[in-house]
Order: structure tokens, then sequence, then C-alpha cells
């Protein structure tokens, strides 16, 4: 019998797959939340507010033009849509994300009484809002774990 793979590899391979409904052109991230049972209670990726058009704002990431003028101003990260769209209690549950949450997204994870948030890519950790995104994090009781990246392909 052909050896399937785990649930880590599984939620991760997801997480990708997810990522790729996003608009914005530069960071694709996707999350998904799963309950004790590895049953998926949501999906998030980035992307602008529900009922926002995607052509009504801007997608540069050039702070030079003012925040505004960048889609820093506007975009939901996945951790949050995939909280938001939850609409129930997420105590003891596991978060997987393509990219390591940000502060704003930790204050959320904590909040929503999200246990565990396994994650492929920690390319921010050197910022200053990265350590304080750990630093919430763990005090939280939030256990953190990097696992390696999966590749999704669609053909």
């Amino acid at each position: 019998m052909q050896q399937k793979i785990n649930w880590d590899t599984y939620f991760l391979a997801m997480v990708e797959l997810i990522s790729m409904r996003s608009s914005d052109p530069n960071t694709k991230v996707g999350s998904v939340i799963v309950n004790e049972n590895k049953q998926v209670i949501s999906t998030g990726y980035n992307s602008l507010a529900r009922g926002l058009n995607d052509n009504n704002y801007p997608w540069t990431n050039d702070l030079s033009k003012g925040i505004e003028n960048t889609k820093y101003a506007y975009i939901v990260h996945s951790e949050s849509n995939a909280i938001v769209s939850s609409k129930q209690d997420l105590s003891g549950y596991t978060l997987y994300t393509s990219l390591f949450p940000c502060n704003e997204c930790a204050k959320l994870i904590i909040q929503a009484g999200i246990s565990k948030v396994i994650y492929s890519s920690d390319k921010y950790k050197d910022t200053e809002l990265a350590k304080a995104s750990k630093k919430m994090l763990r005090e939280g009781k939030v256990e953190l774990i990097q696992k390696t990246a999966v590749t999704v392909e669609i053909k």
C-alpha cells in the first residue's frame, strides 16, 4: 500500500492552493483553520474586504508613494479572513498559513483562542513587527511550528 501524506503536509498544500485566489501580485498567502478532528473550519487568503473591486485599489508595495497609494492600507490578511469567516469559537484549533502571521493577525489569533500556528515561510522574521508578533503569540500560549513549504502545481 502506498503511504499517504501526513496532516501537516496536507494542510500546508491546501494553504498554497488557497493562496492562488489572491489578487496581490507580490505576496500570495493562504490560511486554513482546522479543529482537533482535522476538519477544515475555515479558509482565507489575502484580499480586499468583501465587495470591494480589485480594479479600484492599488496593488503596489512602494511606500514612497504614501501608504494610501499602496496595498497595505486596504488588504485583509489571510489569517484575518479565515478567523472572520469561521463565525465560531476557535479555542484549541490550529491555523495553517503560508506566511508567519503579522502582529495584527497575531492579536486576532490570540483573541480567537487558536492554540497552534503552523507556517511555512518566515520571510519577515528579522523585522521589528515580526518579533512583536512572536512575542505576543508565545506569551499568549500559541504554539509556533515552522514546516517546509509544499509546492502545488496547477497544470
